[in-house]
């Protein structure tokens, strides 16, 4: 894979969607669902931000890990703040809203890299955020579980809630990417 990336063949960013559509293929994302929802109704945006496991079961959804209860909590990206979800400990990671948690996520490289070199390791996935951005990072812990709300990709306006949430993916929840138009 390092070959085809350094001979330009293909770039981190294909490969990290291409990985991401193979473990996540066939499984919900009800993470998606809240996304798309805050961006067509500013007020449920609202609520999710300052009250995300209220906000959520207005739709049906519950973010406490079904093993052991957890507190979510949405942050949200701007034009300025970039957020990034890491857990430093182990690899606590809300599974019912984004699935099964990736392999990189659990890493130790990750884990240690995504808090002191967090714009190295998000160029690495292909993400690239402009210095005038202030990009912060989220530890998860057992307890408290974090959810990245991304920017809304520009020239979706009037798009439905179902068109919405197929630009979510997992990585742009955990902020390692942000979501992006599909290609024409």
């Amino acid at each position: 894979m390092k070959v085809l990336i350094e001979k330009d063949i293909i770039s981190p960013d294909e490969v990290r969607e291409m990985s991401e559509k193979l473990v996540m293929a066939g499984k919900t994302l009800n993470g998606a669902a809240l996304v798309a929802k805050a961006w067509m109704d500013p007020t449920f945006e609202e609520r999710l931000l300052k009250d995300a496991p209220a906000a959520a079961a207005e739709i049906d959804i519950v973010t406490s890990n079904p093993n052991a209860p957890t507190v979510l909590t949405v942050v949200k990206n701007t034009a300025h703040v970039h957020n990034l979800i890491v857990c430093t400990l182990c690899s606590c990671y809300p599974s019912g809203l984004l699935g099964i948690a990736p392999s990189w996520y659990k890493s130790r490289e990750y884990r240690s890299r995504a808090v002191r070199e967090p714009r190295q390791v998000l160029l690495e996935f292909g993400t690239v955020i402009p210095v005038s951005s202030q990009i912060r990072v989220h530890d998860s812990t057992a307890d408290h579980r974090y959810l990245v709300l991304p920017k809304r990709p520009e020239g979706t306006e009037g798009w439905a809630e179902d068109e919405l949430k197929a630009l979510v993916t997992r990585d742009s929840m955990v902020g390692v990417s942000v979501p992006r138009l599909p290609l024409t």
